[in-house]
């Protein structure tokens, strides 16, 4: 009798949780030590990331490189003592052909997902320009607006596209990638924050929050980083069973 195995038997999810935490903080070491000896130059693959699975950012200068690990520890430990307890799955730094990497893909399994993308403009201000459908970057001594390239907006739209593709990775079926809950979020790293005066259907309530909500290619919150956990709060209590 021939037997079949079980594919389900050797599935292993990608790096998440403390194990992707791990990671982040042996790449962000070896980051900070070859950044320091680099004098600003771009280093080799080989050099970066003793996880092996953290192979991204390698245009950026090792200082940049530093500052984008670093916000991606801070954020995963903090969403993992706050959520831990409600089955909280956190992968940063997913990979995505040709785009930059999906900062954070966070899963409550069989309830909602959340795709984050953490940006900073330094010293700048971000405005939304409706006819244009386009984030505008507004120097603060300066009235001058320029498009922000490439559009994170775009990039969250193309991050759930990505995902529904490859659901496999995370043991997905079709279902369960297309219908479930799943927020877009646009993290404004300080010193960067969004202008306050957008017109007022342009926000949208989630729970007590009052919050940017830009429709382009789907809808993307648009809040800052000391909103997150608030934030993921009164998104995951629209999801909570009784």
């Amino acid at each position: 009798m021939l037997t079949v195995k079980d594919p389900t038997t050797d599935f292993q999810l990608p790096p998440h949780n403390e194990a992707a935490l791990e990671g982040l903080r042996e790449a962000k070491n070896v980051d900070s030590t070859v950044a320091l000896a680099a004098n600003d130059s771009t280093i080799t693959t080989s050099t970066i990331a003793p996880a092996g699975w953290l192979l991204f950012g390698l245009a950026y200068k090792p200082l940049v490189r530093v500052e984008k690990i670093a916000r991606l520890e801070n954020l995963t430990t903090v969403l993992l003592e706050e959520f831990k307890s409600e089955g909280i799955q956190v992968f940063p730094a997913l990979q995505i052909e040709d785009q930059n990497p999906i900062d954070l893909f966070i899963r409550f399994p069989r309830k909602t997902h959340l795709f984050i993308s953490i940006r900073s403009q330094g010293h700048r201000e971000i405005v939304y320009n409706e006819a244009r459908e386009a984030l505008q970057v507004k120097r603060k001594d300066k009235n001058a607006l320029k498009i922000w390239k490439p559009c994170p907006l775009v990039e969250l739209a193309d991050y759930e596209k990505w995902l529904n593709k490859n659901r496999d990775l995370f043991g997905m079926s079709s279902r369960e990638a297309q219908k479930t809950p799943t927020a877009k979020v646009l993290v404004l790293w300080p010193p960067t924050k969004a202008i306050g005066n957008h017109k007022e259907h342009l926000y949208s309530e989630v729970g007590n929050m009052k919050i940017l909500a830009f429709r382009r290619k789907g809808t993307a919150f648009v809040i800052e980083k000391e909103e997150v956990i608030e934030f993921i709060k009164a998104w995951l209590a629209r999801y909570k069973k009784d």
